[in-house]
């Protein structure tokens, strides 16, 4: 099973994880990533822009590409858009399996396409303005040891 979502308003990353782990009562695990915007760095906050016709199918083949590399019997990834605030919940990405190994790599796996490889761009606002956000070295790397 497959749920991906795009989310304008904020969302409670507690209640999806009971939700999802509800649906998968079978699974004898479920791991789960919230990323939030971190309150430092003099950050007010960080605008997440999209082009949902590429985001949304990009997000729902990364789902579909855990699925089938890990033996999963669910997917969850949930993605702010907009401006949010420090403190507030990003992403969020859930995947339950028969065993834990399954679930958290898919989780990571995930996160790291999500992260360096995402059909979003993201802006910081501090005191001297907006500023672009660009994936780090270690995102990429994180991401390549995928490719191996």
């Amino acid at each position: 099973m497959r749920d991906v979502r795009l989310l304008a308003a904020a969302f409670d990353p507690g209640a999806e994880i009971d939700a999802f782990s509800a649906v998968h009562a079978e699974a004898g695990g479920v791991a789960a990533f919230v990323g939030k915007v971190r309150p430092t760095g003099g950050c007010e906050a960080l605008e997440l822009s999209h082009y949902e016709p590429l985001t949304l199918p990009g997000m729902e083949g990364l789902a579909d590409a855990a699925l089938g590399r890990f033996d999963l019997s669910g997917i969850l990834l949930a993605h702010r858009v907009g401006v949010l605030r420090p403190g507030e919940p990003i992403v969020l990405a859930v995947a339950a399996a028969r065993h834990r190994r399954a679930a958290i790599e898919a989780v990571d796996f995930a996160m790291d396409h999500l992260k360096s490889d995402a059909w979003f761009w993201k802006r910081e606002k501090r005191a001297d303005g907006w500023h672009w956000i660009e994936p780090r070295a270690e995102d990429h790397s994180d991401l390549a040891r995928w490719k191996r």
